[in-house]
């Protein structure tokens, strides 16, 4: 072989393992990403948490990728959705987001977030099973606080602190949450013996009801906050922001919307949240007697809530994704 040859295949080599290398190492272009907060144990086979039942429709065979920074492993299958545990409360779950947006595996200029987890619900708004829509994402925690005693009797205990206008509440996109409600606002949610006689031991209206699908502020806090009392004052600082009715108590979506807006805005994130316990106990126990016990094991219907929130939210996922062609450049008008 002469020289000439050889110089030839030597380059010809170098550009196909360069091609090959370029190829391997193209982000992926993810379309949805699915961001839960806890798994109780395995990814499948056992008790489900939040990630269990999207894991087994969407990433059962697909690739694993660690990411530095984060809790867990992100999921990828070859449709382009994602996702992932992130951990609980603002610091864990929002440092995992942070994490995963800056690594250079992944490409979210066009994705769509839907932040999807467990919650509480006020019994005056909802009851056990329900799965809501945040219009509003709010954090409980950014302002002042003072104890009951040092304050005017009856008055609220909690004062907005100046500063932080753009980041203690977030309008989640009107639009994207209208078409989530009207993907799913019909579905016939699962129920369970349990939580049916779970409900009777409340005399609102809406805890007597049957799981439904709603939309309404989600309230971001660090704390289970619980009882009659914080409840009101939830309540009172979504009116306070202008917002809508407080309908879901969490501990992420605010958080985690915060890392991606400071990215990518917030136009396309969805928070997504399952009832499993009400926020307060019934007018027959102090709110001592009705804490929240640990996750996984909350008074009646919590399998399926966890169902009914992966079968409201893969609906507007399917229907993104089948629909990519138009989503990917913007959320189409008239849902």
């Amino acid at each position: 072989m002469n020289i000439h040859k050889l110089l030839s295949l030597i380059l010809l080599s170098s550009f196909l393992f360069c091609s090959h290398v370029a190829a391997s190492t193209k982000p992926i272009q993810v379309k949805v990403f699915i961001a839960t907060m806890f798994e109780i144990g395995a990814n499948s086979g056992d008790k489900a948490g939040e990630f269990q039942l999207w894991y087994e429709r969407y990433f059962s065979n697909s690739h694993p990728f660690d990411v530095k920074g984060a809790l867990k492993p992100v999921y990828c299958n070859n449709d382009g959705i994602c996702g992932g545990v992130l951990g609980m409360g603002k610091v864990a779950s929002s440092a995992s987001m942070q994490a995963i947006l800056l690594n250079e595996k992944f490409d979210f200029s066009s994705s769509y977030f839907i932040l999807s987890g467990v919650g509480g619900t006020p019994p005056s708004k909802g009851t056990i099973g329900d799965v809501t829509w945040g219009s509003w994402l709010i954090d409980y925690d950014l302002g002042h606080r003072w104890a009951p005693e040092e304050g005017k009797a009856g008055e609220p205990t909690f004062m907005p602190r100046t500063g932080y206008e753009s980041i203690r509440r977030y309008q989640l996109n009107p639009l994207l949450v209208s078409w989530s409600m009207a993907l799913t606002k019909d579905i016939t949610l699962k129920d369970s013996p349990g939580a049916k006689a779970y409900r009777k031991r409340y005399p609102q209206n809406a805890a007597g009801q049957l799981p439904k699908v709603q939309k309404g502020t989600h309230m971001t806090g660090d704390t289970f906050f619980h009882g009659p009392g914080l409840s009101k004052q939830a309540q009172y600082i979504s009116e306070l922001y202008e917002a809508d009715d407080y309908i879901a108590t969490e501990m992420e979506a605010a958080a985690i919307t915060q890392v991606i807006s400071r990215i990518y805005g917030t136009q396309r994130i969805l928070s997504l949240r399952g009832s499993v316990n009400f926020d307060q106990g019934n007018p027959n126990e102090t709110t001592l007697e009705h804490l929240d016990p640990a996750p996984g094991e909350t008074a009646g219907g919590f399998a399926e809530t966890v169902e009914n929130i992966v079968l409201v939210g893969s609906i507007v996922t399917d229907h993104i994704l089948k629909n990519w062609v138009v989503w990917k450049e913007s959320v189409p008008t008239n849902p």
